[in-house]
């Protein structure tokens, strides 16, 4: 009779399981508060099952942030689809960006923890993805290259300013009807249908 097969930890619970379960808790707590066992108690796991998956505690915060990056600049251009205006991509990126409440928040609290050498690259490969796809949007606008970079600039600022508003006073954030109203504001004012005439790469009046 051949021995049993060893029984192995829960294979349900996948690796983007764990990493979707850090990322929860970076939003909820900040970065440093990800631990394998609170994790594990969370997942109602035991912490054989993070093992069966990470090495450490690095290698699910590496899998956490790579599953972020992903869910910031891959995702979200594929949800845009190939949409042929560059004024309509705008908007959908800029309405993606501002829907979600949580990512929000995970976003400031990634950035919070830009002082960890894991955490630079990731969150700088992100802002940099985000500020290029606006910027070629503006350049399809008819927008100069100079020009175009600063109204990529001015929209990415006003939706880091959204973000860190939301967080400090969430008060003093619009809902409901009326934060429909404040989104068709920024769009009006962020979003010009094509370059003025005269675009010669002078910021914004």
């Amino acid at each position: 009779m051949s021995p049993a097969a060893p029984v192995e930890p829960k294979q349900s619970l996948t690796a983007d399981a764990w990493a979707e379960a850090a990322l929860e808790m970076i939003a909820q707590s900040g970065f440093d508060a990800v631990a394998v066992e609170p994790l594990a108690r969370r997942l109602g796991v035991t912490k054989g099952s993070f093992y069966w998956h990470f090495e450490n505690r690095d290698a699910l915060l590496r899998a956490a942030l790579e599953r972020w990056e992903r869910a910031e600049t891959d995702d979200i251009v594929a949800r845009i689809g190939p949409e042929p205006d560059p004024y309509q991509r705008i908007v959908k990126l800029f309405k993606a960006a501002n829907a979600s409440y949580r990512a929000g928040r995970l976003y400031l609290a990634i950035a919070a923890a830009e002082d960890k050498p894991m955490v630079q690259s990731f969150v700088r490969r992100v802002s940099e993805r985000r500020m290029q796809y606006l910027f070629e949007c503006y350049r399809a606008l008819g927008f100069s290259e100079a020009s175009a970079a600063h109204w990529a600039r001015f929209a990415y600022a006003t939706f880091m300013g959204n973000l860190q508003i939301g967080r400090d006073t969430p008060e003093l954030m619009p809902t409901g009807a009326e934060f429909s109203e404040y989104v068709k504001l920024m769009i009006k004012v962020l979003i010009p249908r094509e370059a003025p005439p005269d675009d010669d790469g002078d910021p914004p009046a």
